[in-house]
Formats: C-alpha cells, sequence, structure tokens
C-alpha cells in the first residue's frame, strides 16, 4: 500500500500531464475544474485592511500563475519556477544577479538575443562576457575568476549544435567559484528530453515561446531555481519589473505543456529522418541524433533524445537562399517548436543580429540553413524538402 501522504514520481510524459495539488503547494479551486480557471483580475479584495490574503495584485501572484509555476517546477526538478512575459525577459531577470564589474562565461555559438543582451550589458553595465567554446569543458578554467558570477550554456547549441558536458562544467565552476552560478538554457530540448537541474546546474531558463507552449501563439518565458535564496532574488526583480506572465498567458502555457510529450516524440522522430536523408546525400549535418556528431555519446548520456532542431550546410549561401524559397510546407520563419516545420538561414534571420565579422570569427556559416521540424507526416516534409533541394541545385552540387 502506497502511503496518501507520499508523492509518487512518475516518468515524465505522465508528470507533464498529472496535475495534483493535494500537497497544499498549489492554488486550490472550490469547483474542483479539470482545466485550472483563469483568474483574470488585476486585483484582489481582501477581508481585511490589516491582514492580507495570498493574493492582492496580479503583478505581485496570480492563481492561474502559481498553478503553472508549481507544475513547471515539479517538470524541472525544480525547487520553484517562475513564468515571465518572454524567453529574453527570462534571461534579463537572471543577469540581474550579476553586478557591475561582475563577469559572465558564455558559449561562442548562442541565440543572436542572447549575443545581444550580452552585448548590452558590457556596454552599459560594465558586465563583461568571456566567449569560449564550451564544447571543450577545460576552456572554461583560464576564465574563472572571483570576478566570475553566471556561466551561461546553451546545450545543443543554436545553431550549430554543439554539446557542453553540464556534468562537468558545473563540476569545475562549483569547484573553483563557489559563488558562480551555472545557467543552461534549455529551450531545445525541453524538461522532456533534458532537465539540468539533476545534471548539476544551478538554474535553468527557457523560452516557454517554443516547446513548451508548441503553437507559437504565446510569448512566454521560464525561470527555475533549486537554491530559495537565489529564487527570492529572482521573484523580487520579476516582482519589482512586473514582467510575470498574464493569467491567460498562464493558461495557454499550461495547456501548450500538457501535450509537450506527444508533440515531442512524433517531431524527434521525423527530424531523425530528416538528419539521415539529409547526410546520406551528402549534406554537412548538425545534429546530435547522427552517430557522426561529435558529442553524440555525450548527449546521449545527458538527454532522452536529440530534439527537433537540425541544421545542415550546402556549400554555397545563394543555393541556400533559393532553397529555402522554394519549400513549400517548411516556413519561412525565425524561432522553433512549433508544431508546423519552419526553415530559415540564421545568418540573414535569427542571429543577424551578431555582426558578419563576429559570425566569421565563431565558425558560423553564412550558408547554414535550419530546420525545426514539426508534426507533420514526415513524407511530405521529405518530399518537400528533395524538391527544394532539386530545384535550387543544392543536391546537384553536394553530389
Amino acid at each position: 500500500m502506497v502511503d496518501s501522504t507520499t508523492r509518487i514520481k512518475y516518468r515524465p510524459a505522465t508528470e507533464l500531464v498529472y496535475v495534483d495539488n493535494s500537497d497544499g503547494k498549489g492554488p486550490k479551486d472550490s469547483y474542483n475544474a479539470a482545466s485550472m480557471p483563469i483568474y483574470q483580475t488585476a486585483t484582489f479584495k481582501q477581508s481585511s485592511s490589516t491582514q492580507m490574503g495570498e493574493y492582492d495584485y496580479s503583478r505581485s501572484g496570480n492563481p492561474t500563475r502559481s498553478h503553472i509555476e508549481n507544475h513547471l517546477a515539479k517538470i524541472m526538478s525544480a525547487k520553484r519556477a517562475f513564468a515571465v512575459n518572454s524567453g529574453m525577459t527570462a534571461l534579463d531577470v537572471i543577469t540581474r544577479l550579476v553586478k557591475a564589474g561582475e563577469e559572465i562565461i558564455a558559449g561562442n555559438d548562442l541565440y543572436g538575443g542572447t549575443n545581444r543582451l550580452l552585448s548590452f550589458l558590457a556596454t552599459h553595465n560594465n558586465v563583461k562576457t568571456h566567449h569560449i567554446d564550451t564544447t571543450d569543458s577545460e576552456a572554461i578554467t583560464p576564465y574563472l575568476s572571483e570576478k566570475t558570477r553566471l556561466v551561461l550554456l546553451e546545450t545543443p547549441t543554436n545553431p550549430l549544435m554543439k554539446v557542453a558536458d553540464i556534468p562537468r562544467i558545473c563540476e569545475i565552476v562549483h569547484e573553483r567559484c563557489p559563488t558562480a552560478y551555472v545557467v543552461v538554457d534549455n529551450t531545445m530540448m525541453s524538461p522532456y528530453l533534458q532537465r539540468p537541474l539533476e545534471l548539476g546546474a544551478d538554474i535553468v531558463y527557457h523560452s516557454g515561446t517554443k516547446y513548451l507552449s508548441g503553437h507559437h501563439d504565446l510569448m512566454a518565458g521560464v525561470v527555475a531555481v533549486k537554491d530559495d535564496a537565489v529564487a527570492d532574488k529572482i521573484y523580487f526583480t520579476i516582482n519589482a519589473t512586473g514582467v510575470g506572465l498574464s493569467p491567460f498567458d498562464c493558461w495557454l502555457l499550461m495547456r501548450g505543456v500538457k501535450t509537450l510529450a506527444v508533440r515531442m516524440d512524433r517531431q524527434q522522430a521525423n527530424a531523425i529522418k530528416i538528419a539521415d536523408f539529409l547526410e546520406s546525400h551528402k549534406f554537412k549535418v548538425h545534429y546530435p541524433g547522427l552517430k557522426t556528431h561529435p558529442q553524440y555519446e555525450l548527449h546521449a548520456k545527458m538527454s532522452a533524445g536529440p530534439g527537433a532542431v537540425l541544421s545542415f550546410e550546402t556549400g554555397n549561401v545563394e543555393l541556400s537562399e533559393k532553397l529555402v524559397e522554394l519549400t513549400r510546407l517548411w516556413g519561412i520563419s525565425v524561432s522553433f517548436g512549433c508544431v508546423n516545420s519552419l526553415i530559415s538561414m540564421p545568418c540573414r534571420m535569427s542571429h543577424a543580429s551578431i555582426p558578419a565579422e563576429v559570425r566569421a570569427a565563431r565558425a558560423m556559416p553564412e550558408d547554414l540553413i535550419r530546420l525545426c521540424v514539426g508534426i507533420e507526416d514526415v513524407d511530405d516534409l521529405l518530399e518537400d524538402l528533395y524538391h527544394a533541394l532539386t530545384a535550387s541545385g543544392a543536391l546537384k552540387l553536394a553530389n
């Protein structure tokens, strides 16, 4: 017999769907609604002028937001999680932990918006960022000092799909700089496939706009932490700046999270077939699900799958541009994680804010094409991609 007070931990796909507030941590609904109600209110009435209830003003807290935050903390193995209004807001809130004169260590293959924010901090806040190759864990050592406050990782990176050894880097940082935080952008993998807090990270954040939502009808960000003191600092900034996610968007995010497993399973299965197809035609493919990926085994140790984003090179910028524009099913768009498939050229789109000379120094190919694979029938996706490859001449060049 299972003790009724003992929390049963289910497998990830079940935890995404199962919501249980019997532990007293989540907000209560007196009508036991199957879907958490949307408390679309700015303020809450109080029974006394001196005794405030749990909620008073939605900027500071709202039952719908508490509901999704408790659920996110559970699936991310966090002490506390916070829902804010975009992925970049999530990172901005985290960087408020860094004071002027302190330093950040980050990868050299980063999302363009992340690079833009780090550049702003250097210019306006006297916060220097050292960019390193995070595939080499030991490369971080020369840059660690008493000034180091954040070590910022993407793994796999966007868009070159490089993989960092989260446990090893956490070990190095925590040994040499115990006051520094290892922060992981886990947007690419989602909590379904990878949970960095279980691997040693201190803080994890997501663009909830991507896989957590899954339909590109929502802008959201998520921050998750495993230390109460850090959580208090994060909450202070969110409350002070008013960036908490709105009640309706919290409800949308909750709905998206519940279908994460079925979406990701289908998208990942499609991505594996598409990566195999491209590699069979001699294209250089960046995808951790391929055994030819240099960190294939490392990624497999940390994650439950390779995800649904991949990139490949044609060897020619003009051919890549033609190819992208010749697709029909693949929508030309920034972002990823949506149920429908997307195609883009990062150096022209999502990473265009990174100066060309910086992209060149970081060995980012200008001809690179990124595929964000959706849930469509994979044969239709392959046929559409094959048409674009042949019509553009890219397939002939590759062979």
